[in-house]
């Protein structure tokens, strides 16, 4: 009973104290990516290789100012803000538990830091997937009335960042669902010690690196690098409804289904203004990317165009 008891008090005491260090950083940007960083440079062994998946978005969102105070001149967004310390107090709360009581288990409900508490003690890129992705959409479910006073283009990008750190897991843990015929691809892109990640989760290749970003969402679909266009629009949209349902398995989280809208992201959009996502759903090239892996584009082309020349 002693020992319950102690187990009991050990994870309470990670819990809270994960949550002081959070708040610590909250109005500090440069402290809060120090943060991120120490969870991986701080260990030892193969840990530390895992540090270029989530830093090169890190870095973006802090370049782009979101991670900024409320408060400040401009202010940052409550949004992202609430979304990255959900991450961090996870992170944190497992690395506590690990180094503390090595023996002892999460509290209970807190799955996600179990997620974590699992990576640390048995490194594996499909282990920091599930718990990196379960952090992360659990933010997205928490804060979604945040989300919702958002701009139109940044709520467009929040759905962009759910769809590219879905794909990027199942590219590992499922290749043939991410990728079909090139399956074999999958593993050697996304694993997180890898640099090669960055191409798929760093947005800042992807979007301008400024908050609000100014203009309308159909422009800023068409100034997306192509390459990414095609990544979006031919690999990953033919199979959203798949990928959806892959991660809530893997990540034990039977509401991320409904972050969908008959195959279209839904987070935080109003069903009226889903014909936007079709916006990028144009170019033949588009329709050989998607036959390549597997599918075919299942969305409807959108008439827009672009009413000036790309610079």
């Amino acid at each position: 009973m002693q020992r319950c008891r102690s187990a009991r008090v050990t994870v309470t005491s990670a819990a809270d104290r994960a949550r002081r260090r959070v708040e610590r950083v909250r109005n500090d940007t440069g402290a809060r990516l120090a943060l991120a960083r120490e969870f991986y440079e701080g260990a030892r062994g193969d840990l530390s290789r895992y540090v270029y998946a989530e830093s090169s978005f890190m870095r973006w969102s802090a370049a782009r100012g979101v991670l900024e105070p409320e408060s400040g001149d401009p202010p940052g967004s409550p949004w992202w803000r609430a979304v990255n310390e959900v991450l961090l107090r996870d992170k944190v709360e497992a690395a506590l538990l690990t180094a503390e009581a090595p023996g002892t288990a999460p509290a209970a409900g807190s799955r996600r830091v179990g997620y974590w508490t699992g990576f640390i003690r048995r490194p594996s890129p499909v282990r920091w997937y599930r718990a990196h992705n379960a952090s992360i959409v659990a933010g997205y479910l928490d804060h979604e009335d945040l989300a919702a006073r958002e701009g139109d283009v940044e709520r467009f990008m929040m759905n962009v960042a759910l769809i590219r750190v879905l794909q990027t897991h199942a590219m590992l843990a499922d290749p043939r669902l991410a990728l079909g015929p090139l399956a074999f691809l999958g593993p050697r892109l996304v694993d997180p010690r890898h640099r090669s990640v960055q191409l798929f989760l760093d947005l800042g290749r992807s979007f301008p690196k400024v908050y609000p970003v100014p203009g309308t969402v159909e422009a800023v679909v068409l100034d997306e690098h192509p390459l990414a266009r095609m990544l979006d629009y031919g690999v990953i949209a033919p199979r959203l409804a798949a990928l959806y349902a892959f991660a809530a398995r893997a990540l034990d989280e039977p509401r991320l289904p409904s972050l969908l809208d008959e195959g279209v992201p839904a987070y935080a959009w109003p069903r009226a203004d889903r014909a936007v996502w079709f916006v990028g759903n144009t170019g033949p090239h588009l329709n050989a990317v998607a036959r390549a892996t597997g599918v075919r584009l299942r969305w409807p082309r959108t008439p827009f165009r672009r009413p000036y020349p790309r610079p």
